[in-house]
Parts: structure tokens; C-alpha cells; sequence
């Protein structure tokens, strides 16, 4: 059976848009109830050291305090004796808040204030008095960096003889570059509302990115059933990978409210929002062999990064050398130095926004060590295959990005010499880098059903983040099922609903939208097997000469609609539910990603040093593209964030203290309007049939990749200083 038009690939408006805008769509820290209870956070003021005492006397005296927790008087918990963790947790102990007398790290959760409004909790917060036995502290990555030891998640193997390799080349280079902690800090800061039933029972609004992650969580730590918890999050107010795990908020409030049997909230503050996962701080070290023409002859990639003494965090920072260039000789290796912190978490484009940002400015220096044009430097070294897997990719259209890209820039019209272009006091730059994401698919399922009126409704536990979770879904129901758009609803953000993974990783589409898709094709056939009861003449076509849109099912001049079909039914409603999963027959003789080519141009005040971005062109392949205008929001979201990650964003700690100082946005500095210039998108015809049955990858990450590179590039190009040290701040370029 044929679909005789489709929503894909139409640049529709957000579903969801105009309960966002006019102020309907609620949030974890949003929902009302009737004699809700508020919680504040009480943290810790040093890095490491062992509670003495905490006088709360003073904060109980307040009118309105119900009660205050710490590690002295909370609730047993089933599990907390145990390690337990979640689907997102890294090798080790996942930190629990108010365990024991323990500080781990500087802004740990030390007691909660429970009282009937948020002020009278903060207030009574303020006058907890806690004293400490200090111990020193070491949050200092590069005083750290030589107590590293090799990250326990594998690395790929080498490849070939890299320091022979090395040693014989024409030409090579041996650079370090550093990049700083940066924090997620999403509009919204992240908040559980937990509803106590009578029961016993919790409905939790808490902001995540996996709801049954949660929930899963929640039963473990607390020793509940899966049917006395559910987790919703019907709107989510950005993440970027702050929601992969449960965070303390969420555990501090469901104890709470198992507690006093009332229905407590916990939002955290946005100076909170500092004191857990972030993008750790890395030393990266790159070494290049070349020929005199450009081919890489040896590529060897070592990274350090920081995590918590308590867990193994493995950002995948130096994998992507050794797939984005065709090279026989790769070292590539990760060590991580264990610091009195928080563990570091998944953010936008885990391991590759830092790791492609060493690559990409490594292979500039290596262009212009052997006058090269760095647009050519990656023609010669096109890798036709995955080196790491040794597989050949599913379908790859980087040439293609560097075609259009470089045309659409003007890239031909660039001098190669440093400081040779300029406008008045202006120096101007002009930078390009690569950039590649894994593509990936994960196991879900979908649940279609369609009512007596014609209306398919289309549900799975996913969540939307901000990134057009309900739009997207719902283009795919229409056009798989061939309902009209108006006549479809795609329900999310419950944990009762079918089984989705985490929403991360580019995957959301590739996982959840397959299911919709297998969900809605099996709905439209169990359709059309019933319409041969109602209308007989339909029993002698065959399925393929059947088409089917906006609601009705077509064969020569006749039609039948969906919703007459139902109604001849009995219960008047058609429900079908479909688990997806990869299919690893047809993916597993592959390699899949997403690729992307961005060109920069800089303007840099030649007295100043100060830097504006002032053009960007981001050519990216990622396969069959579903929204066009919501792709392409994703990937000017991705570009803004690397020209932050460029210049901006760094979160700056007094080692003396193991505090992070600038916990405020008006601190931690990110782009703002008047920091970002013109931004074109362009997507490439990508066509893929192996990667999954929609041809999607994904572009959620690929944005990001590579765009810190281009401005640093350009940023050599206008001034002839190469800064390795991130961010490129104007007291590095005077």
C-alpha cells in the first residue's frame, strides 16, 4: 500500500509552539498543589572534609519549616547502602546525597529545608550553621595531570607503527591545546514536583531527558514498585545532556515526601546548577606526520580529563581522529586524573565538540606548515572508511560539504597569508573545520491508535527537550500512517507510556521516529485487512495498488475514509503497538555518522584584540533531513555553541577554595545576540538506506562539531597567532 503524498521533509511550525509562547506549557517546577511543600538545597562550602556538626535549630524555630534532612536523620532507603545507578551512570559509586558526614566536593548537598513556601525555606537555609574538619583538596587538572590513569571505557586499538611512522615523515607538527569545564545551564533549572498520592504513590514532574530512566531509579533507591511511580515531563526547558541522569534534586524530594507523606518540590538555584555534571577539563596532544603532498602518514591523539574520586567518567574525546582521516598509523589515548569534584556528565556532542576541536586545529597548523590549503589538506586525506572499525561508511557526503560550503563562503577568494585581509583597523580571518557524529539507533516502541473520528494518536515515553521532539513525531505519523497533519497527536513525557530510550546522542529520531514509523505502517495495514469487510470491492486489489492520504484509503476512482473503517468495528478504535530495534544484519557490515563542514570569517580589532564573528557557513550530511526549519534551529543552536565554546564559556575555579567562582550567567559568559553574526545552514543530499528505514542521523550534535576549530583557524589567519589555550579571550591575542 502506497502513500500518495508526505509531510517529510516540510519545514512545519512547532506543534507545540503556541502553548510554549503563551505561557500553557508547564514545567517540572510548575505544577500546582494543594498544600505543596518547597525544599532548599543547603550546600557545602568546602571542596573535601568530614561534616563535624550542623545546627539547625535555628532554621526548625522559623514558622512554616516542616522539617530539616541531612545524613543524620533521613530516611533509611533501600538501596542506599548499595551502589546502584542509572542508565547513564559511569564506572563506579553514583553519588548520593546526604549518605554519610562525607564532603566530596564543593557544593554538595549537605541538608534540606523543608517549609511551606520556597523564601521561608531558603530563608531558613540561610541560618543552618555547619562545621566542618577539612581535608586538603585537589581540583586542579593540569597539577594533577602526571597521577592520571588510563580511562577504564577502551580506546581503539593502534593501527600500523605510529612512531615509525611519525619519525619518517616529511613533515610534522607535536601541539597541545587545553579546554576548560564548561556547565549545560539550560533556560530551565532543573526542579521535581513530587506528588504524594494516598496510596502511597508518587507522580513526579521532574525535568529529565529519560523518564523511565528515572523511574527506574526512583524504585530502586527508595525500594518501590514500577506501578507506584510515574515520572512525567510533558515540556522540557532545554538540557543538552544536564537531563541524561537523575540529579540530586530529584532524590532529595521523593525522600522528602516519603517522609511526611505531603507533596514536596525541589528546584535547584542557577548557582546549583554549577555544582553537578559539566564538560571536563581536557589536555589534548596532537601529533601529525605527513608526505610533502598532505597525506597523513601518522596520527597520534592523547587526551587527559578530569572526573569525581567516586566515579570513572570517559569522555570519548580522541576516537574521532582516528575515523575522520584516512590514516594506517593511529595512537590514540584517553586518561582521566581524579579530582575532588563532581563527576563530569554528557554535554552537546559528548567527546567529539572537544576532540574534533584538537583535530581540526591541529590539521590547520599542519596546512599552513605545509602551505597548504586546508580545504585540500582534507581532500587528500578523505577517508572513504571508518579506520577505527575498518568499515566503510553507510553513506558519507563531506566531499559535498566542502564543495558547497567553501562556494557558498567564497572560500576561493581567500589569501593564505596571516594578516593579509583587512577592513580599516579590522584584521580579518578566515577559518574552516571538519566535524563528524556517530550515528546511532537504539531500541524503542510506539503505540497508533486511531478512533472512530479519524484521529491517530501516536504515544511513546519519549521526552522533547526543546529540540522538536512533538513536531517531528508527528510528521512521521502522518506520513506513515497517511492521516492528515491536523488529525494527528503524538503523545510524550509519561513513563507509562511504550519503552524509549534516554533522549541523547542524535538518537531520538533514528530510535523513537522508527517506531512511530513501523508502529504507524502496521496500524495503516491492520486498516486496510478491516476495510475489506466493509467495503468488499477492496478484497480484489491488491495492498500495492491501494494508496492512502489525508485520512482515506484510495484505489482507482474510489475512496474509503480511516475513520469509517473504525467506526464499523467493534469498540470503534484500531490500536496497534510495535518495539523497533537496529536492524544489525543490515547495519553491522557499516559505519555510520553524520559529517559537516564549517567556514568561519573573524574581525579582530588589531589594538583590542577583541573578536566578532562576523559569518559562518555550516554545511552538514546527516541523511534524510525530517524538518527542515527545525534542523536547521538545531544546527544554529550547535554553531552558537561552539563560537561560545570558541570565546566564551569557561568556568573559572579558585583551586585554593575547589569552588567554581562564576556560577551566575552573569559570570559564566555565553554568546549573546550581539555576539553572533550571519549563520547559513546548509544540508546536503545525503541519502541513506542502511543507517535505519527513515534515513535519518540525526542533527542535534553535529552542529557543534568543528566550529571552535573554524574560529580559532580564523582567528590564526586575521592575527598569525594560534591560540591553543580555550577560550580564545581578547588577553591571549594583544
Amino acid at each position: 500500500m502506497n502513500i500518495t503524498s508526505s509531510p517529510m521533509g516540510q519545514s512545519l511550525d512547532r506543534v507545540d509552539g503556541v502553548l510554549k509562547v503563551t505561557g500553557q506549557a508547564r514545567y517540572a517546577g510548575e505544577f500546582p498543589e494543594a498544600g505543596l511543600l518547597h525544599g532548599s538545597v543547603v550546600s557545602s562550602t568546602i571542596a573535601k572534609g568530614r561534616v563535624v556538626s550542623i545546627d539547625a535549630s535555628a532554621a526548625l524555630k522559623v514558622p512554616g519549616v516542616a522539617r530539616v534532612l541531612d545524613h543524620r536523620n533521613r530516611p533509611m532507603l533501600a538501596s542506599y547502602d548499595k551502589d546502584y545507578d542509572d542508565a547513564d551512570a559511569a564506572e563506579g559509586s553514583p553519588f548520593r546525597p546526604l549518605y554519610n558526614d562525607r564532603v566530596l566536593y564543593s557544593g554538595q548537598p549537605l541538608a534540606l529545608v523543608i517549609a511551606d513556601t520556597l523564601e521561608l525555606a531558603r530563608y531558613a537555609g540561610s541560618l543552618i550553621r555547619i562545621e566542618y574538619a577539612y581535608e586538603p583538596h585537589e581540583t586542579d587538572l593540569l597539577a594533577e595531570q602526571d597521577e592520571a590513569h588510563t580511562a577504564p571505557a577502551e580506546t581503539p586499538k593502534p593501527r600500523g607503527n605510529f612512531k615509525a611512522e611519525l619519525a619518517g615523515a616529511a613533515l610534522s607538527i607535536d601541539v597541545h591545546y587545553s579546554t576548560p569545564n564548561e556547565y549545560h545551564n539550560p533556560m530551565e533549572p532543573h526542579a521535581s514536583t513530587v506528588l504524594y498520592r494516598a496510596d502511597g504513590s508518587l507522580q513526579i514532574h521532574d525535568k529529565t531527558q529519560g523518564l523511565q530512566n528515572c523511574q527506574s531509579y526512583v524504585q530502586k533507591v527508595f525500594g518501590l514498585e514500577k506501578d507506584q511511580v510515574r515520572i512525567l515531563a510533558a515540556f522540557v526547558g532545554g538540557a543538552f545532556g544536564s537531563g541524561l541522569r537523575p540529579q540530586y534534586q530529584l532524590p532529595l524530594a521523593v525522600m522528602a515526601a516519603l517522609e511526611l507523606k505531603r507533596s514536596v518540590r525541589v528546584t535547584l538555584t542557577r548557582q546549583q546548577m554549577f555544582t553537578f555534571g559539566y564538560r571536563p577539563r581536557t589536555l589534548q596532544r596532537l601529533r601529525l606526520g605527513a608526505a610533502a603532498n598532505g597525506r597523513l602518514v601518522a596520527v597520534g591523539h592523547d587526551a587527559i580529563g578530569q572526573t569525581s574520586r567516586f566515579e570513572d567518567f570517559t569522555e570519548h574525546v580522541v576516537e574521532w581522529s582516528g575515523m575522520l582521516y584516512a590514516c594506517d598509523n593511529v595512537e590514540l589515548t584517553y586518561k582521566l586524573a581524579p579530582l575532588d569534584v563532581y563527576t563530569p556528565l554528557d554535554m552537546r556532542a559528548p567527546g567529539a565538540a572537544l576532540g574534533v576541536n584538537g583535530l581540526e586545529c591541529a590539521m590547520d597548523e599542519l596546512a599552513c606548515a605545509l602551505a597548504i590549503d586546508p580545504v585540500q589538506l582534507r581532500l587528500v586525506n578523505f577517508a572513504e572508511r571508518n579506520g577505527n572499525e575498518d568499515k566503510p561508511y553507510s553513506s558519507k557526503e563531506l566531499r559535498a560539504c566542502y564543495a558547497q560550503g567553501a562556494e557558498r563562503f567564497g572560500w576561493d577568494q581567500r589569501n593564505p597569508e596571516p594578516r593579509s585581509m583587512r577592513n580599516g583597523r579590522q584584521l580579518i580571518g578566515w577559518g574552516m573545520a571538519g566535524g563528524v557524529w556517530e550515528s546511532m539507533q537504539m531500541k524503542a516502541s510506539a503505540k497508533a491508535q486511531i478512533d472512530a473520528d479519524g484521529r491517530l494518536t501516536v504515544s511513546s515515553a519519549t521526552t522533547d527537550i526543546g529540540t522538536g521532539t512533538y513536531t517531528v513525531m508527528t510528521q512521521i505519523a502522518a506520513a506513515s500512517a497517511g492521516v492528515a497533519l491536523e488529525n494527528v497527536t503524538f503523545v510524550l513525557g509519561d513513563s507509562s507510556l511504550p519503552t524509549a530510550p534516554l533522549q541523547g546522542g542524535s538518537f531520538t529520531v533514528s530510535s523513537v521516529g522508527t517506531a512511530v514509523q513501523q508502529a504507524c505502517e502496521a496500524l495503516r495495514e491492520k486498516l486496510l485487512e478491516a476495510a475489506r469487510g466493509v467495503n468488499p470491492a477492496l478484497a480484489l486489489i491488491a495492498a500495492d495498488q491501494v494508496t492512502t492520504a489525508e485520512g482515506y484509503l484510495h484505489w482507482g476512482e474510489q475512496r474509503l475514509s480511516l475513520a469509517e473503517v473504525v467506526r464499523s468495528l467493534p469498540g470503534q478504535q484500531v490500536e496497534v503497538l510495535v518495539d523497533a530495534k537496529p536492524d544489525e544484519k543490515k547495519r553491522k557490515p557499516y559505519a555510520t555518522a553524520t559529517h559537516s563542514a564549517v567556514f568561519v570569517e573573524v574581525q579582530v580589532d588589531e589594538d583590542l584584540g577583541t573578536v566578532n564573528v562576523s559569518r559562518v557557513v555550516s554545511a552538514i550530511a546527516a541523511g534524510q533531513v525530517i524538518n527542515l526549519k527545525l534542523a536547521r534551529s538545531q544546527i544554529l543552536g550547535g554553531v552558537v555553541w561552539g563560537i561560545g565554546m570558541a570565546l566564551h564559556e569557561e568556568a573559572q575555579t579558585d583551586h585554593t577554595l575547589g569552588r567554581t567562582m562564576n556560577h551566575s550567567l552573569a559570570e559564566y559568559h555565553i554568546p549573546v545576540n550581539a555576539d553572533i553574526g550571519h549563520i547559513e545552514v546548509i544540508f546536503v543530499e545525503e541519502n541513506d538506506d542502511i543507517v535505519n528505514a527513515l534515513g535519518s542521523k540525526g542533527v542535534g550534535e553535529i552542529g557543534i562539531c568543528g566550529v571552535a576549530a573554524a574560529v580559532a583557524n580564523a582567528i590564526y589567519h586575521a592575527t598569525g597567532k594560534r591560540i591553543r589555550d580555550f577560550p580564545i579571550t581578547l588577553d591571549k591575542l594583544i
